[in-house]
């Protein structure tokens, strides 16, 4: 019993010299720690101004007679429109556009009264603005018809059309966000897939665009300059997949129709602007059609060459507008194509109303914007210069 005794006494002992050397550890240890510079909070990300100034324009500080003439004036590089039948100017358009410029392509916001437009083939041929144009609704209807065919516009629809073809139609009083692209932006979708006109988008990725759309547009104020290409070349992508899926699911217009023909001959001929045998002979070998054939489908452009020397003109004046190109004039003219100094000033006074000299001192913002005046809409950074100069920045 007394061996018992002693053996607990001893365990006892023990137990308390590990416990005061476990507390006597834990001590040193925190004390040990303390030693040690406390982690600095990490450095607050730098945040970017926002790059992006709106373009606005509206007919609300007009009095409502002058309206409507107000907002033919500033859409007329785009399309004629008339009002309803039974509708009078008097009545007043109160209507609003807000432009937004990521570089690479076109944001727009409008809302509008009902109306019928036009884009006839006169337009497109006097202003050769080509792009592709995106359009999603999120109140109203329209109804635009190409070449026949009539699309539908409703809420939740994402309709695409090409503003180098012809198109008419009407709208209900509608709010819309639009989308323009160059069409270079789009040249490198699959090889077997045509881009066809006049389309509504569908399919899983057309959802995902939709969503991504409302994402980007609640961020416009506040993109810094170094988000936009990247918030661009996802859009091109999301867009690419919409189309790509949406052309696959169609069965309505044939491989060969003159719509695709002409998509794959503005390919070619952008792919080779700077090629100095860039000629008829050449693309209608390349392409294997007969000149015949290419002489129609441009007429409505002013003919092949006029064609190829606007989009040369274009790239040329993109080059001597960037701050940061110092290329002599008579470089920038042979690299996109011109073989005469002379010739290419000629031609490019005519296009612009101004020398390429002229045009060196005459930078256009990419980003930004500005309150327009219904009075005087003819700013150097109009929405009108906006769009014949987008997709040619460098």
């Amino acid at each position: 019993m007394s061996d018992l005794r002693s053996e607990e006494r001893s365990e006892s002992a023990s137990s308390e010299t590990k416990d005061a050397q476990w507390r006597k550890d834990r001590k040193a240890l925190h004390s040990e720690r303390r030693r040690f510079p406390r982690p600095e909070k990490a450095a607050t990300a730098e945040v970017l101004p926002p790059a992006l100034q709106p373009l606005r324009f509206s007919t609300r500080g007009v009095e409502p007679a002058g309206q409507f003439a107000a907002w033919q004036a500033y859409v007329a590089p785009l399309a004629d429109i008339r009002l309803p039948d039974n509708v009078s100017p008097e009545a007043g358009f109160a209507a609003d556009h807000i432009a937004w410029n990521l570089g690479g392509m076109l944001i727009v916001q409008q809302d509008t009264p009902p109306h019928s437009y036009m884009r006839s083939q006169a337009k497109v041929k006097a202003n050769h603005i080509d792009h592709w144009h995106i359009s999603v609704l999120s109140s109203g209807r329209t109804w635009t018809e190409v070449d026949g065919h009539v699309l539908e516009g409703e809420p939740g629809k994402v309709e695409l059309r090409s503003l180098g073809h012809p198109f008419r139609g009407r709208s209900t009083e509608a709010k819309n966000l639009s989308l323009f692209l160059p069409r270079a932006l789009l040249f490198d979708v699959p090889t077997p897939v045509e881009i066809e006109n006049n389309i509504a988008l569908c399919g899983v990725f057309t959802n995902m665009l939709i969503e991504f759309l409302d994402s980007v547009e609640s961020n416009l104020p506040r993109f810094a300059a170094t988000d936009l290409p990247h918030v661009v070349q996802t859009l091109r992508n999301m867009i690419v997949a919409s189309v790509s899926t949406s052309a696959a699911q169609s069965t309505g217009t044939e491989q060969h129709s003159t719509v695709a023909l002409t998509e794959r001959v503005r390919r070619f001929v952008e792919g080779n602007l700077t090629s100095g045998d860039l000629s008829v002979e050449r693309i209608c070998r390349e392409l294997g059609i007969s000149r015949t054939r290419l002489y129609q489908i441009f007429e409505q452009y002013g003919g092949v060459h006029h064609y190829i020397q606007r989009r040369r003109l274009l790239s040329a004046h993109a080059a001597l507008s960037d701050p940061a190109n110092r290329e002599q004039i008579v470089d920038i003219a042979f690299a996109v194509g011109f073989s005469s100094a002379a010739h290419f000033s000629r031609a490019f006074g005519k296009e612009f109303g101004y020398s390429p000299r002229e045009a060196r001192n005459l930078t256009i913002p990419r980003y930004l914007g500005q309150i327009v005046s219904p009075a005087s809409s003819d700013s150097s950074h109009s929405f009108d210069e906006w769009l014949k100069t987008l997709g040619y920045y460098h």
